[in-house]
């Protein structure tokens, strides 16, 4: 419902016509968006999942696999970012412990939650959202840790932009060498255009660097205009380990398709998909990309161009120079969305969420050999309540599904039964 309420407010404010009308030209987007999992009912044990339970904790949780096999999570709740950590996958956990210092509102929604890193070095990294006071506004937060995470210091403002206007929705990536890249969605822009009496579609994209491992940034840098407003952004390292940015993007005429742009300070945005979906709203459905040890690309993300609601694949061998054609999957008559990608040289894995009226659930295919073909669908994990998305998190080339349910709690689900040892 605060998707719907969302399109709605966005489409009114740029068109003087009745709520009613806005619906129904929304509607059709809101059916493959929302979340419409609160009320499915499916089975539950499959492939060897380990359950957790957490009650009363939002269903925006994230986690990664450190080099030595642990797993640390974090989720937000009680005006606070919380940590645990597990020596087992998720069978048992420590103590939840508080990274943030000081209370205060933490965005928690979809696609805008805390993000963690754990590099090889043992430095921790934790970014959020911190929601200011008007709506939809937010200053993007590092934190660091450096001591396993028994303690982290204070939290550090990003944007360097200070409006109380829209710094949201950021991604984060690290190296060993203290280097912390974080990019996000930005209305500082916007604002200004508003000033000017000029119009300004979406937002921005902008990103900043941290050499002294978030101690401190340099000036935020603009990658882009018009970005959309509220897509998630997706960022990852390529093998050079400079990160690469996908997200989705505003082309002309409210085309909202997706670009890349790889932080070089050489490259330029490349166009990813090329759906030609034409929407004048944001429809809360951003991407993610993978890049292999063998240097290849992967790309997943929803579109609903031409009134057909679907999931794409594509890849790229040479980093955006040609594309591999685009591979539909999912079934969009389950409303299949958010999807995620995670690759290991040729082993690749796509997981998304799908609804049927009657179940939720995570499917997942993979291919092996670099994304040309693939396995068919297979059910993963169901729920009977409210669920996160589905994000895969790696070890040692082996992909496991991370997944919070409002009723069954943390899953770490190994899929190494559809991977070859």
């Amino acid at each position: 419902m605060s998707i719907i309420l969302t399109l709605a407010e966005q489409f009114m404010a740029k068109r003087n016509i009745h709520f009613n009308a806005i619906m129904i030209k929304a509607s059709f987007l809101c059916l493959w968006i929302a979340c419409a999992t609160a009320f499915a009912h499916a089975a539950e044990q499959h492939h060897g999942m380990t359950t957790t339970h957490h009650p009363a904790v939002p269903t925006t949780v994230s986690a990664t696999l450190d080099d030595n096999g642990r797993l640390w999570v974090v989720s937000p709740h009680d005006d606070r970012i919380w940590l645990r950590k597990s020596d087992d996958f998720g069978k048992s956990f420590s103590a939840e412990t508080p990274v943030n210092p000081a209370k205060e509102k933490i965005a928690a929604d979809g696609d805008n939650r805390p993000k963690i890193i754990v590099t090889r070095s043992g430095d921790i990294y934790v970014s959020y959202t911190k929601v200011l006071e008007k709506p939809y506004t937010g200053d993007i937060r590092v934190l660091h840790s450096s001591d396993g995470g028994k303690t982290f210091a204070s939290p550090v403002t990003v944007n360097d932009n200070h409006e109380i206007i829209s710094h949201r929705f950021e991604a984060m990536q690290a190296n060993d060498k203290g280097q912390l890249w974080l990019a996000w969605l930005d209305k500082r822009d916007v604002a200004q255009a508003a000033r000017d009496h000029k119009a300004y579609v979406g937002a921005a994209l902008y990103y900043a660097e941290s050499g002294s491992k978030g101690e401190r940034f340099k000036a935020n840098v603009k990658l882009a205009d018009h970005s959309c407003e509220c897509c998630r952004v997706a960022m990852t390292l390529d093998t050079d380990g400079m990160p690469v940015i996908f997200w989705r993007h505003v082309f002309d005429n409210n085309i909202r398709d997706h670009a890349m742009l790889k932080l070089d300070g050489k490259s330029s945005l490349i166009r990813v998909s090329e759906d030609n979906w034409q929407i004048e709203a944001c429809p809360h459905h951003g991407p993610s990309i993978s890049i292999s040890t063998d240097g290849v690309y992967h790309f997943v993300w929803f579109t609903g161009a031409n009134d057909q609601a679907r999931l794409i694949y594509r890849h790229t061998t040479d980093r955006g120079a040609h594309f591999s054609k685009p591979v539909s999957f999912g079934d969009p008559e389950a409303q299949a969305g958010h999807p995620d990608v995670l690759s290991f040289g040729k082993n690749v894995t796509i997981v998304w969420k799908s609804f049927d009226g009657k179940a939720t659930a995570i499917y997942a295919m993979r291919s092996s050999d670099g994304g040309q073909t693939w396995s068919n669908a297979e059910k993963i994990a169901a729920t009977s309540d409210a669920s996160d998305y589905p994000m895969l998190i790696g070890y040692q080339g082996k992909a496991f599904l991370s997944w919070y349910t409002t009723r069954e709690g943390y899953r770490l689900i190994p899929l190494n039964k559809m991977q070859s040892d």
